[in-house]
């Protein structure tokens, strides 16, 4: 995040400590993280914004429930299809498993863990993906060779393993103390919950947080309405820039397109763009690389070592903060629509960058590095500049960051409570 813009407060710490509850509730949740890395659906893109008003409604849990339902019911029906019909709607309840999952559990996670561990909590989830993504990779592997042509039934069948863990799982999960005052008025109810998860009796300075926080989401009947208001364009620009960065930094190309990418250099097996460090390596690339396309030995090496450089990269800093910031900045009024938000953008451009890079790639050949690489400049800069610091900020209080950062209170004004900015 931006360097320069620290937050600090006065007396507005909340007590508490890692409990075990809190982290075996957010390992059952991270696994929708798991489902996602699985499998990647565009019907999620539409799926979201039905489970924004089922988060908003009914909590956070029945979401998650109903997100590890679906995936479930489709991972039996594509495992067991005897014809397109059952593949298709198959496919479609994996994309609602997934759009739901991505809606609710970053919001769990960001609204379960103390300010302090927010990140690390949340992070989990962007780790569960790697998990789906490595062991989709694993079974199609294994299943490829399978004599008869039956191996793609396994592949889609295994996917009930973590839709399972997560259905299972959700049945156990606490509700958010956020949802518990959200959607009634028993405080005693939401005090005790956040008592259990903090581990601690002193929690009355995050229960008032939590209360009159409520107390101003209840004033609010359309929430996709009420986003679009002047006072939330920090966060509704988050919302869209963040998940539109996070897809232009070429990550997905690895996923969808790897072996042509690494037949592209010569290797035969699996490769990925470059980003961060793909100016320093393109000039190679266009000299080594021709339309026919094969590499040296030698340059085909560099490569694989440069995509593990970016991989890492991106695992360090777009990957997992790409979830969390957007989940960590909307006040609860308009928590739930924004994350929706959030996650369809993410769905619609991982959608556009699947149906042209090929195209792209044929047309810009190794320039297709220069403009990947291009959006990373520009997704730094707008970081840098426009995004303020979020570490340790209670999440209830998240919107002194843009009262006090220098551009955003020009648009939403001026804070005059006790938190304040360094180096301002």
């Amino acid at each position: 995040m931006a360097a320069g813009f620290a937050v600090t407060t006065e007396n507005r710490q909340y007590n508490g400590r890692m409990t075990p509850f809190i982290i075996l509730s957010c390992m059952t949740a991270a696994m929708g993280g798991v489902i996602f890395g699985y499998d990647i659906g565009i019907s999620g893109l539409v799926a979201t914004f039905f489970a924004s008003s089922v988060t908003r409604a009914f909590g956070r849990k029945p979401s998650i429930l109903a997100g590890g339902a679906a995936f479930l019911a489709g991972a039996a029906l594509g495992g067991a299809a005897v014809n397109i019909y059952m593949l298709i709607f198959g496919r479609v309840l994996l994309g609602v498993g997934v759009g739901f999952a991505n809606q609710s559990v970053p919001l769990y996670l960001s609204e379960m863990a103390l300010p302090r561990y927010r990140g690390a909590i949340n992070n989990g989830f962007q780790f569960c993906v790697g998990i789906g993504v490595l062991s989709a990779n694993l079974i199609n592997f294994g299943t490829e060779k399978i004599r008869g042509g039956w191996g793609w039934r396994i592949s889609l069948a295994m996917a009930a393993v973590p839709a399972s863990i997560l259905t299972l799982g959700a049945l156990f999960l606490p509700e958010t103390p956020n949802s518990l005052i959200q959607r009634n008025n028993d405080h005693q109810k939401a005090k005790a919950m956040l008592q259990r998860v903090r581990g601690t009796a002193d929690i009355q300075a995050e229960l008032d947080d939590l209360i009159k926080a409520s107390a101003i989401s209840k004033t609010i009947d359309h929430p996709f309405k009420k986003i679009l208001q002047k006072k939330y364009w920090p966060q509704l620009t988050m919302a869209i820039a963040i998940p539109f960065f996070q897809q232009v930094t070429g990550i997905n190309v690895i996923s969808f397109y790897a072996p042509i990418l690494f037949r592209t250099i010569g290797l035969g097996e699996s490769a990925s763009l470059l980003s961060v460090v793909v100016t320093g390596i393109v000039g190679i690339m266009a000299a080594q690389l021709g339309d026919h396309g094969g590499m040296s030995n030698g340059c085909a090496f560099l490569v694989s070592v440069l995509i593990c450089v970016y991989v890492a990269g991106f695992a360090w800093s777009w990957g997992p903060l790409g979830w969390l910031v957007p989940s960590e900045i909307f006040p609860l009024e308009i928590r739930s629509a924004g994350q929706s938000i959030t996650v369809a953008v993410g769905f619609l451009f991982t959608f556009i960058v699947a149906q042209t890079f090929l195209s792209m790639l044929c047309h810009f050949k190794s320039g297709i590095f220069f403009f990947f690489g291009g959006w990373v400049a520009v997704m730094t800069a707008f970081v840098y500049l426009l995004l303020p610091e979020t570490k340790n900020l209670p999440i209830e209080q998240m919107d002194r960051v843009w009262r006090e950062h220098w551009f955003w209170k020009k648009i939403v004004g001026e804070g005059t409570d006790e938190t304040k900015l360094d180096g301002e």
